[in-house]
């Protein structure tokens, strides 16, 4: 029998199975990129659950803060006995070279006659001279050519003064000249003996320093102990005895530039070389790690990037509306900003490490902040991984939140908070030590809105003047009261206000939150819906 013929489908019929295959398409495009974007924004447990695929990048951060915190320690006992070293040799030369100096003498040591000024300058050249029978330490003089280099005294003063405080007249030449005598340290010599030796005067009404220059070497065996190869320290010492003033109280200071380097010919027991091994295979593999895990998070921004741009046309192209400047900053990672900067100070950090290993660098401080912020980095990285579980992820969730406000509301606290500091540094900065220079100020008044030392910077007013007294009176008053009991509870309840809207999920959601959320678990297996057009299509 044959099959009965079916009448051919009318035209509208054909346009309508077209328009229901065309929804259909495009339905699935939406929904494909749909999980395109919850994938990209899962975390890597998320994703290891979803696809299968391995947290390679989480493991090698965990590796990471391992490894890192390790190098910076062994670092930091190094950088620790060089510190160390530096500031004890320091106290030693004030010791040595200031005639009656006590600890409590340190930042305030002065003098007041000429004798005493004769008398300090003759002390600390004697002292020189006979060095090496007075230390306990292995210091020496530097030598140039197999001779001694010799001490400098040396007087900066202006060139041509007459001054008379009683006729109320003066005249004076403000250039500044400087003149310089060599005291070789061949034989100690009384002070009677170093007037004729030497023929040093002081003219005290043109004088604004006398400047003592010594130069020294020492070892540092301390890092015999970490079995490394100890440093040899050359001491640039510079006396100051500072007139500037001109009050009758003459400041001395002590002064100390090192530098550091391989000494020339060592011997150390048990040591093949210079270098230790060990310790730099594992710097490289720090910086092996570093280097690979900025690759990975570099190539994620990358792609979060072109996400960005994908989604932005996207959504013009089927919703017709443009996305907001937030929803797109959504797709750039600052936890790989983060780790990316970390990872850029370890490498170079590292480096400088293996430099001064090999005692071919010398600046610890250039690698000291660099690894130190690395680390700091790295640590406060892991608040991300505590963010995977929904308790520990309110914390960076409030202060994402909270950021804008703080910001400006930091901005308009700073207004009031500068206006303060210079009004103090002016008015108050004569009579009160913590306002004398303007970075003073700043760290007084912050130490004040966190309460510390209160009653020691309302004491210390010195001024004879009412005036000035009451005046720094109602200043310190009302700024405490104005930082303290209403700046900085503003500041609490912005805090607080925005933890209590996240702990009961009030938030706003975004386009791009409420886009994702549509995302259905698992695609239906031949029906694709469109909510646009309210059109569905079944097949069979």
């Amino acid at each position: 029998l044959a099959s009965p013929q079916l009448p051919p489908a009318s035209q509208e019929e054909r346009r309508s199975r077209c328009r229901c295959k065309w929804s259909t398409l495009e339905s699935k495009a939406v929904e494909d990129f749909r999980r395109r974007l919850k994938y990209f924004f899962m975390n890597p447990c998320e994703k290891y659950k979803a696809r299968g695929r391995k947290p390679w990048k989480l493991m090698l951060q965990i590796l990471k803060i391992a490894i890192i915190t390790t190098q910076l320690m062994s670092f930091g006992l190094s950088n620790e006995m060089m510190v160390t070293f530096k500031e004890e040799n320091l106290m030693t030369f004030r010791q040595l070279f200031l005639k009656g100096h006590t600890a409590r003498h340190l930042g305030s040591y002065a003098l007041y006659t000429k004798t005493d000024v004769y008398d300090h300058i003759y002390y600390v050249i004697n002292r020189y001279i006979n060095l090496q029978n007075l230390t306990v330490g292995n210091l020496a003089f530097e030598r140039v050519n197999g001779e001694r280099i010799p001490l400098l005294v040396c007087q900066e003063f202006y060139r041509n003064s007459s001054i008379y405080p009683g006729n109320e007249t003066f005249g004076i030449d403000p250039h500044i000249e400087k003149d310089c005598i060599s005291i070789y340290p061949v034989q100690s010599l009384n002070n009677s003996s170093l007037v004729t030796h030497i023929n040093f005067s002081i003219d005290f009404q043109r004088l604004l320093s006398v400047n003592i220059y010594l130069n020294l070497k020492t070892i540092n065996l301390q890092t015999v102990r970490r079995h490394e190869l100890p440093d040899c320290y050359n001491f640039h010492i510079m006396i100051m005895f500072d007139n500037r003033a001109h009050s009758g109280r003459m400041k001395v200071y002590v002064s100390n530039d090192v530098t550091f380097y391989e000494c020339r010919d060592w011997n150390m027991e048990g040591t093949s070389g210079k270098i230790n091994y060990p310790l730099l295979l594992f710097d490289s593999v720090v910086i092996l790690a570093c280097f690979t895990s900025l690759i990975l998070c570099t190539r994620s921004v990358i792609n979060g990037i072109l996400l960005q741009f994908e989604f932005n046309t996207f959504f013009h192209t089927y919703y017709y509306k443009r996305v907001t400047w937030s929803d797109r900053m959504e797709f750039v990672n600052g936890w790989y900003i983060l780790i990316i900067v970390s990872d850029m100070l370890t490498v170079v950090g590292s480096a400088l490490k293996i430099g001064i290993q090999t005692k071919f660098l010398t600046n610890y401080d250039v690698c000291s902040i660099l690894l130190g912020t690395a680390t700091m980095l790295v640590w406060v990285g892991v608040i991300r991984y505590l963010g995977f579980f929904k308790k520990y992820n309110i914390l960076i969730l409030t202060l994402r939140a909270a950021f804008p406000n703080v910001v400006r509301f930091c901005c308009c606290a700073a207004m009031i908070y500068l206006g303060y500091c210079f009004c103090g540094w002016i008015v108050l900065g004569p009579y009160h030590d913590k306002f004398r220079t303007f970075d003073k100020v700043t760290e007084c008044l912050f130490s004040l809105i966190n309460g510390d030392d209160m009653f020691a910077t309302f004491l210390k007013v010195k001024g004879k003047s009412n005036m000035v007294w009451l005046f720094s009176r109602l200043y310190l008053y009302s700024f405490i009261s104005l930082f303290i009991y209403m700046v900085l509870s503003l500041f609490i309840v912005l805090i607080t206000d925005t933890y209590e809207t996240i702990k009961q999920d009030k938030m706003p959601v975004s386009q791009l939150q409420a886009f994702i959320a549509k995302c259905r678990d698992q695609p239906e297996s031949g029906r694709y819906q469109i909510e646009e057009d309210s059109v569905s299509c079944c097949f069979g």
